[in-house]
């Protein structure tokens, strides 16, 4: 069933996406004239153009340094999903191993990624250390959204299941993991960028340690050398990723629930 949008809905959406992008130009003008007006120099803060010009010239090294940081991302994402959501069925099928296994993840998850990647990169392979920062700070919303969701399936349904004679695995599959997919799916949204998250602090602390590839590895030696337009550049470039995840998982949240659920429908206001 395609979505029928009326003038007011059109206008909201044109303006969601053309406030932000107006902001952003008043901004970048904003910084441009704030560099020129004063004439600083490029070593304290580098103009909108050198940072841009600068992204293209070292293009290479960042690029390289780029691919290296998605690798770690994606791949702690995946582990986050595949632990998160295993975890949470396990929580929801057994009170036992739930009451004894939460607690420390919820441990993991208040103890800070920053003091954690040092250690890991003494015990750990530098790429096995940042893929496990990666992990801890995504691995917790996707357990918390799933175990929530699974664990708010109307109760009436659940027994209805069960009065039809349905297996627990059975009410688990059709019945449980459907409800609990918009959590999972909120889950995942935040997971996402809680992996680039722990992935950057984990390849600072390699940074500092004189190891690294990614682009915060980047950062913290631009920081060393004073080269602070490709600073600028690969902080520019993380944004991006950000943003690009976040949209994509925001898409594919959409596109599984846009025909059912209530927060995915179009209505009017």
């Amino acid at each position: 069933m395609s979505e029928v949008l009326t003038a007011g809905e059109a206008r909201e959406r044109i303006l969601r996406i053309l406030l932000p992008a107006v902001v952003f130009v008043l901004i970048v003008i904003a910084w441009d004239l704030v560099v020129r007006i004063n004439d600083i120099p490029p070593y304290i803060l580098p103009s909108p153009g050198l940072v841009v010009a600068t992204l293209f010239d070292d293009w290479p090294i960042l690029s390289t340094s780029l691919f290296a940081t998605l690798e770690t991302t994606f791949e702690g994402l995946a582990l986050a999903i595949v632990g998160g959501v295993g975890l949470a069925v396990l929580f929801n099928q057994s009170r036992l191993i739930e009451h004894s296994l939460y607690p420390y993840a919820v441990i993991l998850q208040v103890t800070p990624v920053v003091a954690i990647a040092p250690l890991l990169l003494i015990y750990l392979p530098q790429q096995a250390a940042v893929l496990a920062c990666a992990w801890i700070v995504a691995f917790f919303p996707v357990l918390a959204n799933t175990t929530l969701g699974l664990n708010s399936v109307d109760h009436n349904l659940a027994d209805l299941f069960r009065m039809y004679g349905a297996s627990r695995w059975r009410v688990l599959w059709e019945l449980k993991l459907p409800a609990a997919l918009p959590n999972m799916l909120a889950g995942l949204k935040i997971a996402g960028g809680l992996s680039l998250i722990g992935a950057v602090v984990a390849e600072i602390a390699a940074g500092s340690a004189g190891a690294g590839s990614g682009l915060a590895y980047r950062i913290a030696e631009s920081g060393y050398r004073l080269n602070i337009p490709r600073m600028f550049a690969a902080l520019l470039l993380l944004s991006i990723v950000g943003i690009v995840i976040f949209l994509l998982l925001s898409m594919f949240s959409h596109l599984m629930l846009r025909r059912w659920h209530e927060s995915a429908t179009v209505r009017e206001r």
